[in-house]
């Protein structure tokens, strides 16, 4: 039986581990799925890499980075984006071979796309974490403009004390990177002046749990268009599975 899994900590609230146990279950795969919530990497080998049969398995929070340096090599998209979320695990003889990728960037241009309009030229990227820099690349494939914000503003980075009704005009998309609103802390948002948001901003939540993220609902209630990571996770698993089958 091949093992995959998910790599992270915490995992309570993996998405992962369901959709491919259902997808081995539906589609007849001798595999199975686990979680392998490690609070460092200091085990990985004992804890991870020397399961029997390992094909690949997917990085999150907080180890899209981390994870680099146990690798043998990275494709072109994940070293310039500088964060993994997909290994391909090969065995040569007895060594194993891991290779990163990011289908992070896949997953949300394709779940994005159809959302934006015309006038959608500037996002602001919320948070600096892994899954912001594949948004990063994914919005600037799309030929949209990026500004990060962060709590403290820094080069290319601007604070959220900083953001103005005029910012939030001119980047009308804003899409959060945090881990802000997930279940069960779901009343936390992002630090936004939410007063001024209209119809013509796009807001996308790649927080999945809750569907409707208080971030969320602060656009919904002011006319905005809404979307959350669900999609981008179905989207971006797929992706990881033909990574592992390629």
């Amino acid at each position: 039986m091949e093992q995959y899994g998910l790599l992270g900590h915490p995992l309570s609230h993996s998405f992962s581990k369901k959709f491919f146990t259902e997808k081995f279950e539906n589609e007849v795969i001798d595999a199975k799925y686990d979680n392998f919530d490690l609070d460092n990497l200091d085990n990985i080998y004992t804890d991870l890499l020397k399961k029997d049969n390992l094909k690949g398995f997917n990085v999150t929070i907080p180890y899209k980075k981390e994870i680099i340096k146990f690798l043998d090599d990275i494709d072109d998209t994940a070293k310039e984006i500088g964060a993994v979320n997909v290994v391909k695990v090969t065995k040569n003889q007895d060594k194993l071979h891991l290779k990163g990728y990011n289908s992070d960037v896949v997953g949300f241009m394709n779940s994005i796309k159809p959302m934006i309009k015309p006038f959608h030229k500037k996002a602001l990227i919320l948070g600096t974490g892994g899954a912001s820099l594949a948004v990063k690349c994914g919005l600037e494939k799309l030929g949209i403009e990026t500004m990060f914000v962060s709590r403290t503003p820094s080069a290319g980075m601007i604070s959220y004390e900083q953001i103005t009704k005029e910012i939030l005009q001119d980047y009308s998309l804003i899409v959060n990177c945090t881990p802000l609103g997930t279940f069960p802390k779901v009343e936390g948002k992002p630090d936004l002046p939410y007063e001024f948001i209209s119809e013509t901003n796009l807001l996308y939540d790649l927080v999945y749990n809750p569907e409707l993220t208080t971030f969320l609902n602060e656009g919904k209630k002011r006319g905005a268009a809404i979307k959350n990571g669900n999609e981008m996770l179905i989207l971006q698993a797929i992706e990881s599975w033909k990574i592992w089958n390629s």
